[in-house]
């Protein structure tokens, strides 16, 4: 399974025979939770011999009925309403954080300190400053660590990395994405929740879904050494459920300039105010020797032009679909042309950190660990404060 771990084993010697079982805990039983209790439960019948088996040992929520529920109908042993009695439990050596972004930091610096593995949803924090104290605690505890920035894991990601790492792409001078939702405009009279609180989400778009292309920036091209950017907020009141007004704190939309440390050039912009849009992401790579595109709605496959690929009368962009057994993870799936969705980036995401534990290996280059969930972080904050500036931006990285 060599072409999902880069490694040349999946699961790897620990691993042969009877895969151990590695408890989880889990904080959120929303769309997180769920997005990342489906995929443990299909790693061991798909992605065969697992590096280990995910055993549901306990989920946390705030509130009781709720996640008795989701306990239910996950199949965890235990529902917790105070994440600390879930971090006690000794049978969990996951903790699997897809809790809100103001409960990232308290509960993942006190699972590391109890010595527990650390998977947490994207952005790793609020700010920089926060996401700084989350790396310091895992690096002093010695445990593995992942941010689940999923979209690694798309199969055709992973194959663009491959070619970058490869030099076939040559020299990369452009990196360009957008993020496209819609979902917070005026016609869907969205009230206030947590996600538009900047004391909660501590930003908008940018932490929501910039996050995740400023990610794929860094993972497919280099690190950013400066920004300049713009963000607006469009409606900037929402009324809460008792009818009062609340004031919108975070950016509704971003756009955002990147100077890479190879000479690159990129652009990324996010929002939720694109009509239409539901989950509309896309990128695209300008090298030497050639251009790739990327599109979310289209995950399985890759838009590639070669310079000099072929006679200039039929030269052109070819259509290319990453669903052959060589390519990465498909060995794991279906026969050619029988596609694989978003839900199945997080089986390869997770059964990814468990080879990391089991077999210890290094959670990075393939998956973002909390160093690149810090240096996210640098980013983004240095985004609003350009914004905030009208002025380039350095990242000032501490690690």
């Amino acid at each position: 399974m060599s072409e999902g771990s880069g490694f040349t084993s999946m699961a790897g010697a620990k691993a042969e025979g009877e895969a151990p079982e590695i408890g989880v805990g889990m904080l959120g039983y929303a769309f997180m939770g769920k997005a990342h209790t489906h995929a443990m439960l299909n790693i061991g019948h798909m992605m065969y011999p697992p590096p280990a088996v995910p055993k549901l040992v306990g989920i946390a929520g705030r509130n009781q009925e709720a996640v008795t529920e989701a306990a239910k109908r996950y199949g965890y042993q235990h529902a917790y309403t105070d994440w600390r009695d879930l971090i006690s439990n000794p049978d969990i050596q996951l903790f699997d954080n897809g809790g809100p972004n103001d409960a990232h930091a308290e509960p993942c610096i006190a699972a590391a300190q109890a010595g527990k593995h650390i998977l947490c949803e994207k952005p790793l924090a609020r700010t920089a400053e926060e996401s700084k104290l989350m790396l310091d605690a895992v690096n002093k505890a010695g445990v593995k660590h992942m941010v689940a920035f999923n979209y690694r894991f798309v199969p055709a990601i992973r194959q663009i990395r491959k070619l970058v790492d490869s030099g076939l792409l040559g020299k990369i001078y452009h990196f360009r994405a957008v993020y496209l939702q819609e979902w917070i405009m005026p016609h869907y009279n969205m009230p206030m929740i947590w996600r538009l609180q900047k004391k909660v989400a501590g930003s908008g778009a940018l932490g929501d879904l910039g996050a995740h292309i400023i990610d794929l920036a860094r993972y497919l091209v280099g690190e950013v050494r400066s920004v300049s950017g713009m963000a607006r907020t469009f409606i900037p009141q929402r009324p809460w459920g008792d009818g009062t007004m609340g004031t919108v704190d975070v950016d509704d939309a971003f756009t955002a300039l990147l100077d890479f440390e190879n000479g690159a050039l990129g652009t990324v912009e996010a929002t939720r105010f694109a009509a239409g849009r539901k989950n509309g992401q896309r990128i695209e790579i300008n090298a030497e020797k050639a251009s790739i595109v990327f599109n979310l709605e289209r995950l399985n496959e890759l838009e590639v032009y070669w310079v000099g690929d072929e006679p200039k009368e039929t030269q052109g962009f070819r259509n290319v679909l990453v669903s052959e057994p060589f390519h990465p993870w498909w060995e794991n799936w279906w026969p050619q042309g029988h596609m694989i969705g978003w839900e199945h980036t997080f089986v390869h995401e997770i059964t990814h950190l468990l080879d990391c534990i089991v077999n210890d290996r290094p959670v990075a280059p393939i998956g973002a660990d909390f160093l690149d969930g810090y240096r996210n972080s640098v980013i983004c904050d240095a985004i609003l404060q350009s914004s905030d500036t009208k002025r380039q931006v350095d990242c000032a990285y501490e690690a």
